[in-house]
């Protein structure tokens, strides 16, 4: 069994049950940003629709991850607060969640983030750390935090509470659009993806 400020997570499966459960948890924290018809995007019958999550609070999706992770956080870990690694949108939600919140927030970045980045997480309250030239530098001072002083590490991504946040996004959709047919997802670490698709294929199958 792992510490819940390891680096190793449980391997809680990410469901439909926790989505929902995350849709209600982080209700009060984030805004229910609409779905809006393209003109330019659509043509004829096919219509396309554009999920307006930069207009969240932070600017981004990641703020429903984080908050609702950082929400299940038992008061030992809260105490001794989060740290994560990123390179801009995971940081401003990680950091704008634990200020809500009253935790404590570290956000390690590399040297080649922009200023403007570093300056509206710092804003928001959180210890910014600047650690090398990459992510995977930044990782070593966020892995010596959480071994060192207890901290809790929340990823961008492959965190399955993080997972559930971002899945909210999947409910959002179907209940603005019920005849959607296709979702199309950006993709980078994968997390907005897995619990979007968890969301719509439980519920519509055919997607």
């Amino acid at each position: 069994m792992t510490s819940p400020n390891s680096t190793q997570f449980s391997t809680e499966a990410v469901s439909l049950q926790t989505i929902e459960a995350a849709a209600e948890r982080i209700k009060p924290h984030v805004l229910r940003t609409p779905c809006v018809l393209s003109d330019s995007l659509s043509s004829g019958a096919q219509r396309v629709f554009l999920k307006l999550e930069h207009l969240q609070t932070t600017g981004s999706f990641k703020l429903r991850g984080a908050t609702n992770a950082i929400a299940q956080l038992p008061a030992a870990a809260r105490q001794r607060g989060v740290v994560g690694v990123s390179t801009g949108n995971h940081g401003r939600g990680l950091a704008y969640a634990a200020k809500q919140n009253g935790i404590q927030a570290v956000i390690c970045m590399g040297s080649l983030v922009p200023q403007n980045k570093i300056d509206g997480i710092a804003a928001l309250g959180a210890d910014v750390r600047i650690v090398g030239n990459s992510q995977d530098e930044a990782q070593v001072e966020v892995d010596r935090l959480v071994a060192q002083q207890g901290m809790t590490l929340l990823p961008p991504f492959d965190h399955p509470h993080v997972i559930s946040g971002q899945g909210t996004l999947g409910l959002e959709i179907l209940a603005d659009v019920p005849e959607v047919d296709t979702v199309i997802v950006p993709l980078s670490g994968g997390g907005l993806l897995a619990g979007i698709a968890c969301a719509v294929k439980a519920l519509k199958p055919g997607v």
